[in-house]
């Protein structure tokens, strides 16, 4: 990572992402700054789509819901664009991918509704400094990503499986990462699962179905965290008219910095109440 990106601020990033200067995957931007995965869709849909984020939120954390029409987040990041301001966007038509583009400035329409979610790159920085390699980043590559045959909670047209990323991780650092990464629940919180992949339903570690393949030493054992990704497994499914959302690993660079999240994320939705639902992998 260079020092360059290590010292770019939420904002700066977003900045150099806007002006067509990166077109990459995040995780190496911005580091101690919140990362979200970004969903819009139409007004008609926004409600059951909140409720859906609600019944799943190890996979889908809300960080922010914005105003029909607005491109404009209002806690997360109040200067920001969300036609502009991720490095590449995907559209769903009817459950296709329709096309894969650097910006929605052409797309937006005053009916949309766009959901911010918590993204696990946000603590990539938080392992580092404990000392904990993070593989992807060595690599210089994208978190590798797979899905699962852990159904989620349907609302409404939405339904599906619950899609993962991969850390592996030294044996003797799991219990350390895991208390790292359990109070940032806005950032899918602790892994839910750790091991065989088989147990998921994931045949080959070296062949994700996002992202790319990471080594895994001796020594190490895979850990899996929800992932944001979910919503675009789910967009392939539902067959709904339209549901934009980031390219894979291609994020959306908060103001929030990671601390907030650990304080229980300051002004955003609070956690449902435990037993209240049913999370995937919890």
């Amino acid at each position: 990572m260079s020092a360059q990106m290590d010292l770019l601020t939420g904002s700066a990033a977003r900045l150099l992402i806007r002006s067509g200067q990166w077109r990459l995957p995040t995780a190496v931007l911005a580091p101690g700054f919140v990362q979200a995965n970004l969903v819009v869709l139409d007004r008609a849909h926004a409600r059951d789509f909140e409720a859906f984020c609600h019944s799943n939120p190890k996979p889908l954390p809300l960080l922010e819901k914005l105003d029909v029409g607005s491109p404009v987040p209002r806690r997360c990041a109040i200067e920001a664009d969300l036609r502009t301001d991720l490095p590449k966007y995907r559209v769903y038509e009817f459950g296709s991918l329709a096309r894969e583009i650097p910006d929605l400035r052409q797309e937006w329409q005053d009916d949309w509704c766009a959901f911010l979610l918590g993204c696990s790159f946000t603590f990539d920085t938080l392992l580092l400094d404990a000392g904990i390699p993070v593989r992807h980043l060595e690599q210089q590559c994208n978190v590798p990503m797979y899905k699962t045959d852990r159904e989620l909670n349907p609302v409404g047209p939405f339904a599906g499986n619950l899609v993962v990323s991969m850390r592996p991780i030294p044996f003797c650092d799991v219990e350390r990462v895991v208390g790292l990464t359990k109070p940032l629940w806005l950032a899918h919180g602790e892994p839910v699962h750790i091991g065989a992949a088989q147990d998921l339903g994931i045949d080959d570690l070296a062949s994700p179905d996002y992202g790319d393949a990471v080594e895994i030493r001796k020594g190490e054992v895979p850990l899996f965290w929800a992932c944001g990704v979910t919503a675009q497994l789910v967009a392939q499914l539902c067959n709904i008219p339209l549901m934009v959302t980031h390219a894979p690993g291609h994020m959306f660079i908060t103001d929030l910095e990671i601390e907030e999240l650990a304080c229980g994320g300051k002004g955003l939705d609070p956690l449902p109440e435990e037993g209240s639902i049913r999370c995937p992998g919890a």
